[in-house]
C-alpha cells in the first residue's frame, strides 16, 4: 500500500496561501490606487508574455504593459 506524501500536500497548502496573500495585497494596491480592476493573464492564450489585460468595473478590458 502506498504512503501518503504528506510533503506535497504541505507544499500545494502553502502555495494556495502565497497566491492567496498575494491576491489580497494586488486587491490592497488597486484599492489604493482608485483602480477597482482585476487582473487578467490573457498570456496563455495570446501567447504574448508581455501584454496583460486589465478588467474594469464596467467590464471593459484594457491591455497593460508590466512595469520593469
Amino acid at each position: 500500500m502506498a504512503r501518503q506524501n504528506y510533503g506535497f500536500q504541505k507544499r500545494q497548502k502553502e502555495l494556495a496561501k502565497q497566491k492567496k496573500r498575494e491576491q489580497k495585497r494586488q486587491k490592497k494596491l488597486d484599492k489604493k490606487d482608485g483602480t477597482d480592476g482585476e487582473i487578467v493573464d490573457t498570456a496563455e492564450e495570446s501567447g504574448d508574455e508581455s501584454v496583460t489585460a486589465v478588467e474594469g468595473e464596467n467590464g471593459e478590458t484594457d491591455s497593460v504593459e508590466p512595469a520593469e
